[in-house]
């Protein structure tokens, strides 16, 4: 489980094809303290560490994305350089600052609009809706692994804000209109969802 609360950014630095699966190795702050087997949420997708070691002097770690993984994801888009968010899984008794987050991401999400408002941005994102994919005005969705405020949610269409802080510690600085990110809804509002649908 995670928080949706970014703890470091990781650029890819490596990319090795396996018949259908894909190895990213990357390089970050964290992938020293990181331990074989240990679930990271990148990009809001939760990856086993496979291996840590270094490269050109950096530390670095390495997991494997399979095919559903990239199926259903934007890491199939990643190049060397690519910058990613990074969050290790939240401990028994830790402190929640974003909302509940498996790392299961639902949906890719297609920005198509962003704004900067007075020190602050706003991007817009266009999916294909879902009945058990809930998003509500002032709720909670998980994009790229950032834990954000839903704003004026539309049939297939919602916004969320970026402050300052979050601009700079993520990689919303380098989302484009027409880049993909990756979308997980809200934990509560999917089981409602499924509930509802079961036995209405």
């Amino acid at each position: 489980m995670f928080t949706g609360i970014i703890e470091a950014l990781g650029a890819v630095r490596k990319i090795e094809k396996d018949r259908s699966n894909i190895h990213f190795t990357l390089a970050s702050p964290i992938s020293s303290e990181l331990k074989v087997d240990q679930s990271v949420s990148h990009d809001g997708a939760c990856l086993t560490v496979v291996e840590r070691g270094s490269l050109d002097g950096a530390a670095v770690h390495t997991v494997t994305a399979v095919e559903e993984t990239l199926r259903r994801t934007n890491l199939g888009a990643w190049r060397i350089g690519t910058l990613v968010n990074l969050e290790r899984c939240l401990p028994i008794g830790g402190r929640l600052d974003g909302h509940l987050v498996q790392g299961h991401v639902d949906a890719v999400a297609h920005c198509v609009e962003v704004l900067e408002t007075g020190g602050s941005w706003r991007f817009a994102f266009r999916y294909r809706p879902s009945p058990g994919h809930l998003l509500v005005d002032k709720g909670s969705v998980c994009l790229n692994g950032v834990s954000l405020t839903v704003v004026e949610p539309q049939d297939d269409l919602f916004s969320v804000a970026i402050i300052p802080f979050t601009w700079e510690h993520t990689n919303f600085r380098n989302i484009a209109v027409g880049d993909a990110v990756n979308t997980e809804f809200d934990l509560i509002g999917k089981y409602i969802s499924r509930y509802l649908a079961l036995y209405k």
